[in-house]
């Protein structure tokens, strides 16, 4: 018997602000900038990538560039996508 296996999405499961919120955090804690501006696309997809890149001052396909595995975007980029999302970057002590 062959098994068959669909493809896992973040976004299929990002349905409300805690869970988008939960998963920021999670991500954050690993360390790596790369997860975290990943979860973003993530993030985005999940709500509206056409308007949240209209929201962020950006081209649709800019922002799926920044935010894919392979984007690097700036601290400014990942600032005007989280104000887009609604969300407030803090720094606590470690």
């Amino acid at each position: 018997m062959v098994e068959k296996f669909s493809r896992y999405d973040a976004a299929d499961y990002l349905e409300t602000e805690e869970d988008i919120c939960l998963y920021l955090e999670a991500c954050q804690e690993e360390g790596d900038p790369a997860l975290f501006a990943a979860a973003l696309g993530d993030i985005a997809r999940a709500r509206n990538m056409t308007q949240l890149a209209k929201e962020a001052g950006m081209t649709r396909a800019g922002l799926y560039k920044a935010l894919s595995a392979e984007g690097n975007p700036s601290f400014a980029t990942v600032s005007k996508v989280a104000k887009a999302l609604g969300l407030k970057i803090t720094v606590h002590p470690a």
